[in-house]
């Protein structure tokens, strides 16, 4: 019995690696058939992530910016220093962070992976969130994504901002809270829409349900999302976590619109 279970020990050794050797191979000839493609534009590239053209276009957000909205400063106007929109218009969340600026280049990818089923785009994306985010996550406990009303998942099949935010919590090692927070009443899209009517959309259309208050109270929180625009989404999300005793929320978002005919300082 012994020697017959060594057999088929080497004999399922041999399989899997033979299925090893062919998974390869049959990869390999993908690639040759069907060369890399530029994340953003499709062209061609060498190699995974976005082809030159594409990634000199792209504009990364880094310091001087406005501690708590994350809006890039012209000049470096010393620590601490907060923007005019952050102290006129205060948010619940504490801070805010944003990988880039949301130009044609983020736009392409926002709209492959939320729109044509690009959940590829999702890793990459989320890397540089990580990046961005590293003060955020370095002081949180948990991820939370901005949720859609359950009719458009279902017509969308997956959740974008879930998609990243499980991203960047391979990143940073952190757990994801994916149903903490629902989406309680379908609301339009916010393209189009002013800044007040913005706010006026989403009010009330967040909470965190009562069996999952536990997983919340007491915690800090990331909240994770693909694209801020005048905040409003993120700032509601904000306030039901914040009502369920979130210890504080923070947001992560891989894009966010900057106004540059108006000097954020």
């Amino acid at each position: 019995m012994r020697v017959e279970w060594a057999g088929s020990a080497a004999s399922a050794g041999v399989v899997t690696g033979l299925r090893r050797i062919w998974s390869r191979a049959a990869e390999a000839v993908l690639d040759l058939a069907l060369p890399t493609l530029c994340a953003a534009c499709r062209e061609p590239v060498a190699g995974a992530g976005l082809c030159a053209q594409c990634w000199a276009q792209l504009s990364f957000i880094a310091p001087p910016y406005c501690e708590k909205l994350g809006i890039p400063f012209v000049y470096d106007p010393g620590p601490g220093m907060l923007s005019m929109q952050a102290i006129a218009d205060p948010p619940a969340y504490a801070r805010s962070r944003a990988a880039v600026r949301y130009d044609e280049v983020a736009k392409a990818l926002v709209h492959g992976l939320k729109f044509h089923d690009r959940t590829d785009l999702a890793p990459i994306m989320g890397r540089w969130m990580a990046h961005a985010g590293q003060p955020l996550l370095a002081d949180a406990d948990l991820l939370v994504p901005v949720p859609l009303h359950w009719r458009r998942g279902f017509s969308r099949r997956y959740n974008q901002s879930g998609a990243l935010a499980q991203a960047v919590a391979r990143q940073a090692k952190l757990p994801v809270a994916v149903e903490a927070l629902q989406r309680v009443r379908p609301t339009a899209h916010q393209i189009g829409l002013s800044r007040s009517e913005r706010a006026a959309n989403v009010q009330g259309a967040f909470k965190v349900p009562k069996h999952r208050k536990a997983e919340i109270q007491g915690r800090r929180i990331v909240l994770v999302d693909d694209v801020l625009t005048s905040g409003a989404t993120v700032d509601a999300c904000a306030r039901a976590l914040l009502r369920a005793r979130a210890a504080s929320v923070d947001v992560l978002v891989f894009a966010r619109v900057v106004d540059t005919a108006k000097s954020p300082i």
